[in-house]
């Protein structure tokens, strides 16, 4: 009988502890007021990155608030918002001595294109938005994106780099770049699978493209094929892909 009481106790106690600590009422953090408003939104830098999916974008987004005469606001309530998956840190703020507010973007764990939106109020009140955009590689697009910086970007991209000297200049013709969607998304994938695996004159193009059927496998030229698809400008709609709106 003794056991049995100090075992109830014991329950009550438990019980008496946890509502206790359930009690305990969260403080909300105050919202922010702006002391300034502008008319526009401009990007000062971050859009058209590429990153992987799921992670912290390399660099910030850092948008500007404008009055009409185009000079910066301090002080403007700037909010951010985006597609499905995409988070910020922070994701509002007032704009800074600039005239700038900077966030940190997480992407989606989904290969494909986000939209993220940055807003603030005008005068009058009414909602002023700047639209950006973003794109996340999936595993198969991040081995594209690989392939495409040992083999091919020497040649489609003109711009030089610290670890890559752009061959571009030197081309009688030149190739294009793969964000090159006017032109590249008229290609089937077959064309394009053909012009990587057996060179330019595959399909009646330049012999300055050499074949890679012999160095690249299957599944490697599967995979730059979905890299260049995501990285396209415009995008490329073709069959399953994704482009993620709000």
């Amino acid at each position: 009988m003794r056991r049995s009481s100090l075992t109830g106790f014991a329950c009550s106690l438990i019980i008496v502890i946890g509502t206790t600590g359930c009690s305990r009422k969260s403080v909300s953090p105050s919202p922010l007021r702006p002391t300034a408003f502008g008319s526009a939104l401009v990007e000062s830098s971050g859009g058209k990155q590429i990153g992987a999916t799921g992670a912290v974008l390399a660099q910030p987004v850092i948008v500007q608030v404008n009055d009409e005469q185009g000079n910066a606001v301090p002080g403007a309530l700037v909010e951010s918002s985006g597609s499905a998956g995409v988070s910020f840190d922070p994701s509002n703020g007032l704009t800074d001595s600039s005239g700038q507010f900077t966030t940190n973007v997480m992407l989606g764990g989904m290969a494909a294109r986000y939209q993220i939106t940055a807003s603030t109020l005008s005068k009058a009140q009414k909602r002023v938005e700047l639209q950006l955009e973003e794109t996340a590689l999936g595993y198969q697009e991040q081995v594209g994106q690989q392939i495409d910086e040992k083999y091919c970007a020497r040649c489609h991209n003109p711009e030089s780099s610290p670890e890559r000297v752009s061959n571009y200049d030197n081309l009688e013709i030149k190739p294009h770049a793969f964000t090159e969607g006017n032109t590249l998304n008229k290609m089937t994938d077959a064309d394009l699978t053909a012009i990587i695996s057996h060179g330019g004159p595959s399909l009646n193009k330049s012999a300055l493209m050499p074949p890679y059927g012999y160095t690249l496998s299957k599944t490697e030229i599967q995979a730059l094929l979905a890299y260049i698809r995501l990285i396209s400008d415009p995008p490329y709609r073709g069959s399953g892909m994704l482009y993620v709106q709000k």
